[in-house]
């Protein structure tokens, strides 16, 4: 590997707008750290910028929906909840780049036989997920009018003829960041071992995310 490396700012901005670019500088040299602090701060972020009313109202809704009263809460347990949920928000993006870099190197280089290593995977799949941490911060506008804090752009959003149901919960499931996400982790795939495809690879990221969809739209039927 070598030692030169694009800077941080640069590699994030590769990201957007020249993924293939950032996918090979990544492969070369996986440096992972610094975008892993971006990530988490901005999601951080997405969270912290939301006024913590709009999460007690989608709560204080939860309960109502169950035929429970929604009890008064002190300031100080208020206070509590809402850095516990920002802090929570960005160590959720460390915990995830984790186990889905376990995820690729247990798929790429263990199944399928690719020459990655598990810092290599890491790095790609933290360039790539800054992509949904971005657009989460980008969409509190949007929530905070919309009164959402979960307001996410997804397949559902544009299918609103779909019947409440299980099928609806997969598509709003899918969410269309988190789809460019899968996209610009295949190019990274590709980069680490160019025997794999870049088609191929996306199929692969396309289909973890459609898996992961088609667990969550149960959820999300349940709620809806």
């Amino acid at each position: 590997m070598s030692d030169a490396a694009p800077s941080l700012p640069r590699r994030l901005l590769d990201t957007v707008m020249s993924p293939g670019r950032m996918a090979g500088a990544v492969a070369e040299n996986p440096r992972w750290l610094g975008a892993m602090l971006v990530g988490a701060v901005l999601l951080g972020l997405s969270i912290a910028v939301l006024p913590w009313e709009l999460f007690e109202a989608m709560q204080r809704r939860v309960l109502l929906e169950s035929g429970r009263a929604a009890p008064e809460v002190p300031e100080n347990v208020r206070t509590a909840l809402r850095i516990g949920s920002i802090v929570g928000g960005a160590l959720a993006f460390v915990i995830f780049s984790f186990i889905g870099a376990a995820l690729s190197t247990f798929i790429y280089a263990f199944v399928l036989g690719d020459e990655g290593t598990y810092r290599q995977y890491l790095a790609v799949g933290v360039h790539a997920a800054i992509i949904p941490a971005t657009v989460a911060l980008l969409l509190a506008p949007l929530r905070i009018t919309a009164g959402d804090p979960q307001l996410t752009l997804n397949v559902g959003t544009f299918m609103v003829f779909v019947p409440a149901g299980y099928l609806a919960g997969v598509l709003q499931a899918l969410d269309f960041s988190q789809i460019w996400s899968a996209l610009v982790a295949a190019q990274g795939m590709h980069a680490i071992d160019h025997r794999r495809s870049v088609r191929s690879a996306a199929a692969i990221q396309l289909g973890i995310l459609l898996v992961i969809a088609l667990i969550a739209g149960w959820f999300l039927a349940r709620q809806g």
